[in-house]
């Protein structure tokens, strides 16, 4: 397993973090280090998709139908913000060469 993800990766949220909703953005809460994190809404949305296991590219695909972005663009900082997440121990990746999504 890796920390960055790439477009055909798959990726599911940690289960050990709580998550509220607050109204269109969320915050997510890491218990055992005392710290949240603030979502906006696009974020809010990414996190409700990967609390499943879904491939980096099927997320995409539903946040540029959702959103007003472009499949480039929105890969670009998707991508990113996968690697963010996992750089936090928020989600967990598994390189599309490492078998199923998890």
């Amino acid at each position: 397993m890796r920390s960055q993800g790439a477009i055909d990766d798959g990726v599911v949220a940690v289960p050990s973090h709580l998550a509220a909703d607050l109204g269109g953005e969320s915050i997510v809460l890491e218990l055992g280090k005392e710290l949240y994190y603030s979502f906006d809404q696009v974020a809010t949305r990414v996190w409700s998709l990967i609390l499943e296991p879904r491939r980096v590219s099927d997320v995409r695909d539903v946040i540029t139908a959702e959103f007003d972005v472009d499949a480039a663009t929105c890969e670009k900082d998707l991508v990113s913000f996968i690697g963010s997440l996992a750089g936090h121990g928020l989600v967990e990746v598994v390189p599309d060469d490492e078998g199923p999504t998890p």
